[in-house]
């Protein structure tokens, strides 16, 4: 078994490199899909699961915007389960209808659970926004912690550039990041069409913004300020229009400080750092724009060498998007940590006056058979003890299915019963204080046969 591995050691590793190939981890979607009510089946299973050259979307959670009805949320529900290559395990959250397009959340149940399903607030004419703000509160499969739930919300934000419609997008960010504040500490993400070309928005402002209360404040994982519209600089994040051409980043994902901070539930990427201006494939996020492989800026999405999707699922997002739509973007996530110990460290006997020490193991359980190793996040930790007994100091480090062993020492210096604790404190959110009881029977050298227990 491995020795105590330093968390410095194991933040190197786990900073170089992002693998997007597929969603093992658990991948996010936002999708407007552009008035849909039922059809382009072919082309959205294409689009979602579909491979090239290792890499496709397969949604665990998906975020999705315009749809028409709850028929047509039904529809695309029944083609994402009959796709080729879909696990076929999704599940629709509860339809709530609204003025004007809809949102919607798909699930894998193996992977989410659903714990509800909450209308922020409603839609109307000005100067009202005009669709529901909808949020879905989420589990991960096998955990409990709150810093293990998930709430998602679903935005389709007002279009255009009057002064009324940069006022009820920013009524609508009020709402939103007002609602994130009640959120308790559980962790939180916003997905959707925002129809803000600049960060310089006010709505865009409103949400990311430094407040007084920054408990509802989002976050953009790849760190992408600016003037979006029509700018080559922001080529490889565009999202509007594959049906045209690709000139702005109206779809995107906001996530909570505690998704952005490199700590257990987190997202799987350097949110410290920008998105490539001059590749896709950016090895510091797990963020796509799917589809948008930079080379087709004020022009229709490039299908023929198309060097991210391949023309395939290239062709399927130019005709899906029906003329006027939009990209999906996705991102993945590690989940947290598990803290697994024998619940008892018994030393048994041993001899007074010496120092004896104990090989103590500690596992990061997270299910790697779900998540895989590199979508679980490292099991970060530290020791306390007390009663005599001492535990190494200083802050340890587990990767997903890796067992570290610390060395746990008793200074016997006085006959008797021993007794103590061994307080393992950690980023696990089901178990962040973990205690062990640690005991041990310090006898005399006068009865070697006490020691040994030989009679």
């Amino acid at each position: 078994m491995p020795r105590s591995t330093p968390l410095s050691a194991l933040l190197l590793a786990t900073a170089l490199g992002v693998s997007v190939p597929s969603a093992a981890q658990l991948r996010v979607v936002t999708f407007n899909v552009t008035n849909y009510s039922s059809g382009r089946v072919a082309e959205f299973q294409t689009i979602l699961f579909r491979e090239f050259q290792g890499r496709r979307v397969v949604p665990d959670v998906f975020i999705g915007q315009e749809f028409i009805n709850v028929g047509g949320a039904t529809t695309f529900l029944n083609l994402m389960n009959s796709a080729q290559g879909s696990p076929g395990d999704y599940s629709l959250a509860n339809f709530v209808a609204g003025p004007d397009t809809n949102s919607i959340l798909i699930y894998r149940r193996s992977k989410v659970t659903l714990e509800g399903v909450t209308t922020v607030s409603v839609g109307g004419t000005a100067p009202r926004h005009p669709r529901n703000i909808m949020r879905y509160d989420l589990g991960l499969v096998g955990y409990t912690g709150l810093l293990s739930k998930l709430s998602v919300y679903s935005s389709h934000m007002k279009s255009g550039t009057t002064q009324s419609d940069f006022d009820r997008r920013l009524v609508e960010a009020q709402i939103i990041r007002n609602d994130a504040e009640l959120r308790q500490g559980r962790p939180f993400l916003i997905g959707g069409d925002f129809n803000i070309q600049s960060s310089g928005d006010l709505a865009y402002i409103e949400l990311t913004g430094s407040q007084a209360n920054n408990a509802g404040q989002f976050f953009d994982p790849i760190r992408t300020s600016g003037n979006w519209n029509n700018n080559n600089g922001f080529r490889f994040v565009h999202t509007q229009d594959p049906a045209s051409e690709m000139d702005d980043r109206l779809d995107f994902i906001l996530m909570s400080r505690s998704l952005v901070d490199s700590l257990a539930f987190d997202y799987l990427g350097n949110p410290n750092v920008g998105y490539s201006n001059s590749t896709w494939n950016d090895p510091n996020h797990s963020y796509r724009s799917w589809g948008n492989d930079g080379t087709s800026f004020n022009t229709l999405l490039r299908i023929t060498g198309n060097t991210m999707v391949g023309p395939d699922i290239a062709q399927a997002l130019v005709t899906a998007a029906n003329g006027n739509g939009h990209l999906p973007v996705f991102l993945d996530m590690r989940v947290p940590p598990k803290v697994q110990s024998p619940p008892v460290l018994d030393f048994g006997r041993i001899p007074v006056r010496s120092v004896v020490g104990r090989q103590f193991p500690i596992l990061n359980s997270g299910d790697v058979a779900l998540w895989t190793a590199n979508g679980i996040a490292p099991l970060r930790y530290t020791l306390s003890a007390n009663g005599g007994f001492v535990a190494p100091a200083g802050q340890f480090s587990a990767a997903a299915g890796v067992e570290n062993r610390h060395l746990i020492t008793l200074d016997a210096s006085t006959p008797g019963l021993k007794t103590g604790t061994l307080t393992i404190t950690s980023d696990a959110p089901d178990e962040p204080v973990r205690v062990v009881q640690l005991q041990a029977l310090v006898v005399g050298v006068g009865s070697w046969r006490d020691v040994f227990g030989i009679d």
